[in-house]
């Protein structure tokens, strides 16, 4: 049964209205880029920082250190800046005095309070008996504001504590390349960390 041309008419249009008027909706759609920008990574070479603290290790030629503006009281509080991956590791120390315990929940407090946009927090021990080197590593995955942080001791006379943070907005996927970048520096920094 064939029907008239007018009806086949009336139903291709009403057809095609209606997907004309469905797919009109008021979604701002914005364009994603097709890949992220390079990123030229430095070659790895190491120097020895010793800035007057009870401990030295080496840190990467391309990154300099600078005292912490916000505690002038502490001279072993400095900031390790991977100027052109736009990174930072903020570090701290402290001597003991008994309150290892302190410190050491303080440091699981802070790396625990990014939680809120992690999506894991993988802990891993750090145990290097030859340099009296102990700690705890905090890798904090998803899009958190410090993506890495540790501390060490050698459980009697001094803490150290390091976090990673980026200047820039936090997306783990955009910064992952350069994260696993500065993690191998970071162990660099376990690998030659010595009290004095």
């Amino acid at each position: 049964m064939d029907l008239p041309i007018k009806i086949k008419l009336y139903l291709i249009s009403l057809v095609a209205l209606t997907c004309l008027l469905s797919s009109c909706e008021n979604d701002n759609y914005t364009p994603k880029p097709k890949a992220y920008f390079r990123i030229d990574l430095p070659e790895k070479k190491y120097t020895l920082l010793d800035k007057g603290c009870p401990f030295t290790f080496e840190i990467p030629t391309y990154a300099t250190t600078k005292p912490d503006i916000n505690a002038p009281n502490e001279p072993c509080w400095f900031n390790i800046d991977f100027n052109p991956l736009n990174a930072s590791i903020y570090m701290s120390y402290k001597s003991v005095n008994g309150d290892l315990n302190t410190f050491l929940e303080d440091s699981r407090t802070l790396a625990f309070k990014h939680t809120v946009k992690a999506y894991d927090i993988e802990q891993q021990i750090i145990n290097i008996p030859t340099h009296k080197v102990y700690g705890i590593v905090y890798q904090i995955e998803g899009n958190a504001a410090s993506s890495y942080q540790f501390h060490l001791t050698d459980s009697v006379h001094h803490f150290v504590r390091g976090s990673l943070y980026f200047n820039n907005i936090p997306n783990q996927d955009s910064i992952q390349p350069v994260l696993d970048f500065i993690k191998q520096d970071i162990e660099h920094i376990f690998e030659t960390f010595e009290w004095k």
